[in-house]
């Protein structure tokens, strides 16, 4: 319909661009319109010109027959007017009875749709808030819409307020154009992260399509639909909301994110687990803990979340699992116990060692031992004055301590040289510098720049300094007595060194 139209769309990054479609009338074929069609004149280069109510047919005909001469204009004209019969068509609509359960509309649309889309459990809640007048559902879609739209596109204030007025009046408008002052990136939350957070905190529930089912009135005990309690459901979800979008609930996440040393986009892997931190602070905040009891709470319940990857399966099901054991047990009896239980002794110096021995640069265990380098306070590799938190900021190298070229020649494979023990983030002078070199030859030009005082590579010159930044690195400290340990040992004694500082975050963050 946008491309016949000729309007905008709203891209997923919330960017705005038309859908044009070619139309070839010899042929009677459509194309996505792209440079080669827009110059060949065999080809109508939009259709949405034809579909103009000031566009006649005589006139595109024309224009065609004076770009093709050796075409057929009669053929042509009919090709025309075909094309311009689809006005006259009309849309098919599947009606459904209200009184269905959201499994079987679910399969209806699977069966109906099967080339295009599946639907979500929130498509559904958005569609099932949208049409409802009788409880605000459809300003309420709307905020939802434009939070999320703001939290990518600040600039994108200034048309909602032009071209919204009675959006502009409403309650929620004043709630989220702190949005238009922010380029906060941490946590870009689309509707689905939104509902899931409102939804979870304020029904103590976890599956979306439970939210389906009341805003629709259900009464899971009788089966029957209660207009009472859709009402309920609206005004409860529409609290969430306004939980979810108050400025200071949003600040002090992300700031509680980013003091825990996710100081940058690329350190959140997991928006689930970001979801139910958001979930956990607000449940803290209606008990009334004080900030400092928040916040332990949230970063602790997040990191053993990205740890044990505890939403990256099926996080519905374990967000309804641990929002009811929060509700029966209680938020801070519950947390201690689940942390106490996935990360006990064993963890540290026998699990994580283990499942750290991986390729995968954005696997949740290299993610954590940066973001704890950046909470720590590490020097880069080799630095003297640039901070592993600077390196992430402005995006510095991962430098290989085994160079990979070096590990190349040997036959080791990619997913061998790319170990994350085998990363230390790094300026790119000294990445660049130590080149491909073999370790056991740069390690000993880095004490002999210490003796002679002659950088080599960074700025470090004094050997305390230097052991100083190896260890900060896990790096064993035998490199620099002119005993490298073999490329298995050295990844697996690095594995627990690295392990060990992840442990020693954790421990500092939950004091």
């Amino acid at each position: 319909m946008a491309a016949l139209l000729g309007t905008e769309v709203l891209t997923k990054n919330y960017n705005t661009r038309k859908i044009r479609i070619a139309f070839n009338p010899i042929e009677e074929r459509f194309e996505v319109r792209t440079p080669i069609y827009a110059k060949d004149p065999a080809w109508i280069d939009d259709i949405s010109t034809i579909f103009d109510l000031n566009t006649s047919i005589f006139s595109v005909v024309q224009q065609y027959a004076d770009a093709n001469p050796s075409a057929d204009q009669h053929l042509v004209s009919l090709a025309v007017e075909k094309l311009m019969a689809i006005r006259s068509n009309h849309v098919g609509i599947i009606d459904l009875a209200d009184d269905l359960d959201i499994e079987t509309v679910t399969e209806i649309f699977i069966r109906v749709n099967s080339a295009g889309t599946e639907l979500s459990q929130a498509d559904f809640a958005m569609s099932k808030i949208a049409v409802n007048e009788s409880f605000g559902g459809q300003m309420m879609r709307k905020a939802i819409d434009y939070f999320c739209h703001l939290a990518v596109s600040p600039e994108f204030f200034t048309k909602i307020e032009k071209s919204d007025a009675e959006f502009a009046q409403s309650e929620y408008f004043d709630k989220i154009k702190w949005l238009k002052d922010t380029n906060e990136d941490i946590y870009d939350p689309k509707y689905t992260d939104m509902l899931r957070v409102a939804f979870t905190s304020e029904f103590g529930r976890g599956r979306l399509q439970d939210l389906v089912a009341l805003l629709s009135g259900r009464n899971f005990e009788t089966k029957e639909n209660e207009e009472v309690i859709a009402e309920e459901s609206f005004a409860k979800l529409n609290r969430g909301i306004h939980s979810f979008i108050n400025k200071t609930h949003f600040d002090r996440l992300t700031m509680i994110l980013r003091s825990s040393g996710f100081i940058v986009r690329s350190l959140i892997r997991s928006q689930n687990a970001v979801n139910f931190a958001y979930v956990i602070f607000l449940k803290a905040r209606s008990l009334g803990l004080s900030a400092s009891d928040i916040e332990r709470l949230v970063r602790r319940w997040f990191i053993m979340s990205i740890l044990t990857q505890r939403y990256s399966g099926a996080p519905e099901t374990t967000f309804d699992y641990d929002i009811r054991q929060i509700e029966g047990q209680g938020l801070i009896q519950y947390i201690e116990m689940v942390i106490e239980n996935e990360l006990p002794p064993t963890f540290w110096d026998g699990m994580l060692p283990q499942v750290m021995e991986t390729s995968a640069s954005t696997s949740p265990y290299f993610i954590a031992y940066q973001a704890a380098q950046a909470k720590i306070g590490d020097l880069g590799f080799l630095s003297k004055h640039i901070t592993v938190k600077d390196l992430l900021l402005n995006k510095g190298d991962k430098h290989h301590l085994f160079p990979r070229k070096y590990l190349m020649s040997k036959g080791l494979s990619k997913g061998k040289y790319n170990q994350i023990a085998n990363y230390v983030l790094a300026q790119s002078e000294i990445n660049i510098a130590i080149s491909a070199k073999p370790p056991e030859m740069y390690f000993s030009e880095l004490v002999q720049q210490c003796k002679d005082g002659q950088p080599k590579y960074g700025g470090i010159t004094a050997e305390v300094d230097l052991r100083k930044n190896l260890e900060t690195h896990c790096i064993p400290l035998e490199v620099l007595d002119g005993e490298i340990p073999e490329y298995e040992e050295f990844l697996a004694l690095r594995r627990k060194l690295m392990a060990q500082k992840i442990k020693e975050w954790f421990e500092k963050l939950s004091q």
